[in-house]
């Protein structure tokens, strides 16, 4: 397919003035912020992939269409959203609750703090027991087992954050 210019509306969303390898590197940066957001709960390691793949369309950089932009958007959304789901859905399927899931998170982002990176299933697994334990402190069983299941939502979600951020990734270096 062959590349045609962004209308100016979408143009100016990045700047007519920024050089080629500008948006080139701004690219690729976000690009790279979407590989680690698929394992850094606070950035939205989706979306910011996406935008990265939008920074670079604008430098003709990649030969990209709207249909193809506009899906990726899509499944960028998608999987951003689902990221929130998964982790309560696992919870819920082992018995466990609200509270493990933020558990879960704080304990992703202490574990990563502490222990880098090998502290993001320690972090995830921990938070989500101590966070079960703080709603039901009398049961770790159940704890436990609702950690386990959050623990497996996610890295559910882990997987496939990361995954898209490997497709975007294929796409720049492609």
């Amino acid at each position: 397919s062959t590349h045609t210019p962004p209308p100016p509306m979408l143009r100016s969303l990045v700047g007519s003035e920024m050089c080629i390898r500008d948006r080139i590197t701004i690219g690729f940066l976000l690009i790279l912020m979407g590989i680690a957001g698929s394992f850094i709960p606070i950035i939205p390691g989706p979306i910011a992939g996406w935008f990265g793949l939008f920074v670079i369309y604008q430098s003709s950089f990649l030969n990209l269409d709207y249909f193809f932009l506009g899906i990726t958007f899509v499944i960028a959304v998608s999987v951003f959203i689902l990221d929130y789901i998964i982790p309560s859905i696992g919870a819920k399927k082992f018995g466990g609750s609200r509270s493990g899931v933020i558990g879960s998170t704080l304990g992703t982002i202490i574990g990563i703090i502490f222990l880098g990176p090998i502290g993001i299933i320690i972090g995830a697994f921990f938070g989500a027991f101590v966070g079960e334990l703080f709603k039901n402190r009398s049961n770790t069983r159940i704890a436990f087992k609702a950690a386990i299941g959050t623990l497996i939502g996610y890295l559910g979600g882990i997987f496939l954050k990361l995954s898209i951020a490997i497709v975007f990734s294929i796409k720049f270096f492609k």
